[in-house]
């Protein structure tokens, strides 16, 4: 049962939310950081919408991807995301492993930290976006 697991708090994880320009078309996509000096063992990304839209409650499908491996100080695209979803609150559950101790943690992107006036650059990944650590 999850009860009994012990969860250790993430460190050197981030998640971001980036723009590409490809041939004069943005996409947006979400991207995993792991600043660790070790490598990351099957990550678990579970990710899902959620909030109101002109009074009206949505929720979007929830998604689910496995990375295999996430090398030492090394990044991966997770999904793509539509910036109609933007509006509302994104959510991400990350769960890995570190040699046989198993690490979790919840990243939400609340509705508006995708502003245009909360966009900078991301080092880790050459893109400009929002860092969520």
């Amino acid at each position: 049962m999850k009860k009994d697991i012990e969860f250790h708090p993430v460190t050197g994880v981030k998640l971001a939310i980036a723009r590409e320009e490809n041939n004069g078309q943005i996409a947006w996509n979400v991207y995993i950081i792991n600043l660790n000096l070790i490598e990351l063992k099957t990550l678990m990304v579970t990710s899902k919408g959620y909030g109101e839209i002109e009074g009206e409650v949505k929720k979007t499908s929830t998604l689910r991807h496995l990375i295999e491996e996430l090398g030492p100080q090394s990044i991966a695209k997770v999904e793509p995301i539509d910036p109609n979803l933007f509006v509302l609150n994104n959510e991400f559950w990350v769960s890995y492993f570190i040699l046989d101790q198993i690490f979790d943690k919840k990243f939400v992107f609340v509705t508006g930290s995708m502003d245009e006036e909360n966009i900078t650059f991301i080092p880790e990944i050459g893109l400009e976006g929002v860092l969520h650590a």
